[in-house]
């Protein structure tokens, strides 16, 4: 690794908006499946940038306005990334949110299968099932990091993950935590293999989430408020669990019912 007093290789300078390099960065932005084809993603802010380094990511070139910030700003850079020095105008087109720092990394996906996941002795894991909104998802990853779980498994998703929504709306997240998906099936039977306790949010044949005991290997899988769980996750379930609600309405976010079910568990493993 490189420190930040090193001389960065600036690979070279853009400024024009119609180069075609420019331009395939903006369908890799705005594009699920060329990002999916090529393999690549991008990372806007020097904090998310940071956190995919840490996280192990391969950040193969990184743009900066040389007016917002030095390239040699960019700590724990790979000897191997390349830096570009952009334009205002080159960094505003491919900016998909303000006040980013001027910085935009490109950066190599990864495979997110559940063989690469590395549990601990005693895994507590948050799954969720076919989550479409990249804030409900970034939500879910920033309360993942919080309580430290071992995995995030995404069941069916209905994206990728390396959408800049979720990227954005996880602080970077995406990067901290262990992350897997599958279908449903794939996820079941992963569980089962290692004798994971599943336990499903639902309103249907339930018990309160409380009086469960979560301090052995356990996944905790919410859906979403519109759907709830399927029925396979519900007949998978070694219980069906219910958070108790007073009110007129009988579902929550599934951000939020996710992180009163991990901190009770959290709490009974003495945090």
């Amino acid at each position: 690794m490189v420190s930040n007093l090193v001389r960065v290789y600036i690979l070279e300078k853009l400024t024009s908006l119609q180069n075609p390099f420019i331009k395939s960065l903006a369908l890799l932005r705005d594009k699920g499946k060329v990002r999916q084809q090529n393999g690549t993603f991008l990372i806007e802010g020097k904090k998310e940038i940071s956190l995919a380094f840490e996280g192990g990511y391969e950040i193969e070139k990184i743009l900066f306005v040389p007016e917002f910030i030095s390239a040699n700003e960019l700590k724990n850079c790979s000897e191997e990334t390349k830096f570009i020095e952009v334009s205002k105008e080159i960094f505003r087109k491919l900016a998909y949110r303000e006040n980013t720092g001027g910085v935009i990394g490109i950066a190599k996906s990864r495979k997110l299968n559940l063989s690469n996941l590395r549990l601990s002795e005693n895994p507590l894991i948050l799954i969720a099932e076919a989550p479409e909104k990249p804030g409900n998802i970034g939500a879910l990853l920033r309360t993942a990091d919080a309580a430290k779980l071992d995995a995030v498994i995404i069941a069916n998703p209905k994206g990728d993950l390396y959408n800049p929504n979720i990227i954005r709306s996880s602080v970077g997240c995406l990067f901290t935590n262990q992350i897997a998906t599958g279908t449903t099936a794939e996820i079941i039977s992963f569980l089962k293999e290692n004798n994971i306790t599943i336990y499903c949010a639902t309103l249907q044949k339930a018990i309160s989430y409380h009086t469960v005991d979560y301090t052995m290997p356990a996944a905790l899988v919410v859906g979403t408020e519109s759907t709830g769980l399927s029925q396979e996750w519900r007949d998978s379930a070694t219980e069906n669990i219910i958070i108790p609600m007073k009110g007129k309405i009988d579902s929550m976010n599934i951000s939020v019912s996710a992180s009163i079910l991990i901190f009770e568990a959290k709490r009974q493993r003495g945090f």
